[in-house]
């Protein structure tokens, strides 16, 4: 599920909306209100439920092989998202849509696209379907670990590409082995 020329993204549980509305989100760090939503390079950002905690890498131009080779794997896709094991029933039954809206109404902000008006979707939204197949068909590998924590600490200290969304809904970090 991925914007059309001339498109942005908005993804949402809720297949209700008519219109959105500029807001400032509870745990936005800016103050200015907006409409977000992302195009198509980010959009597999958003293959989850709106709560999952989701740790995402990628390659990049500086990426080493190294690191390609330590943390997404050798031969494997350039691109991983991780998640924990308890969001899989959430992950395998979410009623997940997509609004498509139009790009002119959008600037870039960091990693997405916002709006400062009201922005009208281009058409009902569309039901996005199965999330493991939409990872599979897109040839991005998806993790499920037992904790996030290791794998955002290796990834933020790699110099693979990476992005975080919804990380204070992780289980908290595990205690440090005893030496």
């Amino acid at each position: 599920m991925r914007p059309a020329a001339g498109e942005v993204l908005h993804f949402s549980e809720d297949p209700t909306i008519k219109v959105f509305r500029p807001h400032v989100a509870a745990t936005a760090q800016q103050q200015a209100p907006y409409v977000w939503a992302v195009g198509h390079d980010r959009a597999p950002d958003y293959w989850f439920p709106r709560q999952c905690p989701r740790a995402m890498a990628w390659a990049g131009p500086g990426t080493t092989p190294e690191d390609l080779a330590h943390i997404i794997g050798p031969g494997s896709a350039p691109r991983v998202h991780a998640i924990e094991y308890g969001w899989l029933e959430a992950l395998r039954t979410v009623e997940l849509y997509a609004y498509r809206l139009p790009a002119a109404s959008f600037v870039e902000h960091d990693a997405a696209v916002v709006a400062t008006t009201e922005v009208t979707p281009l058409g009902p939204p569309a039901r996005v379907g199965n999330l493991f197949t939409l990872h599979a068909e897109a040839g991005i590998q998806l993790r499920v670990l037992p904790n996030l924590h290791a794998f955002w600490d290796a990834v933020t200290a790699s110099s693979l590409e990476f992005s975080g969304i919804r990380l204070r809904n992780a289980l908290g970090r595990p205690p440090a082995p005893l030496t």
